[in-house]
């Protein structure tokens, strides 16, 4: 394989090698580029200090992606191809670390080894090639093979990623999850249509040229980008999320312990006033010299 090495692989070029082979799927790449220029757009309407790098980044990746598909789409060879699927590779890879990292809460380090993960199911994925009653890791050599759904097998673990985060943060109602599950709605339908570009070129047909559904894939795939675009935007996990990450991480107040006040001791009685403890004695002596009679009276305590 050399990169000189043309690619037919849609209905409007069929085995065309003129430069403008494909002026429909050419055109509609001008998607990709508007999607850019408004991903552009609501970042610059943000206040400077909600502005973020990667909101830039993100735009122009899905630029570098419409003109690396244009370029395909007037050359189609495997230079142009590799132009074609670098850009959109780097796109799902950051995209999904932005997604792991900043709406689901995943510490840095997990994020880049379900990045990696991601990466080998990707590649494992593009290795496998369909024929008639085939499926499987057949070579690229193999008589009757061909990439599976007309190569559109590449986007499927991407999709299936983005429904699982989408869900995910629907259930956290995050604010970034109706963006997320629209996209992955309007993908859907863009890769369907991509899948079949072949298989309906008999049918869809203007004016006597065979146009196949792959400019209907660019324009919807576009839509989804920007979608996404738009989703960047709500950065963070959601508010029950950072509510419960807070307390989790939040550090215990240190227990302050009011002492018991120790009971006052019992005060003494006061002492008497001397003239009171004497009059308390004089009684006292009196009461003890009185000593009652037979009949009950009272007999003096001195002699008669």
């Amino acid at each position: 394989m050399t990169f000189g090495e043309r690619v037919f692989q849609y209905c409007e070029r069929g085995t065309n090698e003129a430069l403008l082979a494909e002026p429909v799927n050419a055109l509609s790449n001008v998607a990709f580029l508007l999607a850019a220029l408004a991903g552009f757009f609501i970042v610059l309407r943000r206040p400077p200090e909600e502005r973020n790098a990667d909101q830039f980044l993100l735009p122009v990746l899905v630029l570098f992606i419409g003109l690396g598909s244009l370029a395909f789409h007037l050359y189609a060879n495997q230079a142009s191809a590799l132009a074609d699927v670098v850009p959109i590779s780097v796109f799902m890879l950051v995209y999904l670390g932005l997604a792991l990292n900043r709406f689901l809460g995943v510490p840095p380090a997990w994020t880049t080894l379900l990045v990696i993960g991601f990466t080998a199911i990707v590649a494992i994925t593009v290795q496998v090639r369909c024929g008639e009653g085939v499926i499987g890791f057949t070579g690229l050599d193999a008589e009757g093979v061909k990439p599976c759904f007309n190569g559109s097998l590449f986007y499927f673990p991407a999709l299936a990623a983005l429904i699982v985060v989408g869900l995910i943060l629907f259930e956290r109602e995050h604010k970034a999850a109706p963006w997320l599950l629209w996209a992955a709605a309007i993908l859907t339908v863009s890769v369907t249509l991509r899948s079949l570009d072949l298989a309906l070129c008999d049918k869809v047909v203007f004016e006597g040229r065979k146009l196949g559904t792959h400019a209907a894939w660019h324009v919807l795939n576009a839509l989804a980008l920007f979608l996404l675009l738009r989703a960047s935007l709500e950065g963070g996990p959601s508010v029950a999320q950072s509510e419960t990450i807070a307390v989790l991480y939040e550090p215990a107040e240190p227990r302050i312990e009011t002492p018991v006040p120790l009971m006052p001791p019992a005060e003494a009685p006061a002492p008497k006033p001397l003239v009171e403890r004497t009059a308390s004695a004089n009684m006292s002596e009196e009461d003890e010299s009185e000593t009652p009679d037979d009949k009950g009276e009272r007999k003096p305590s001195f002699p008669m």
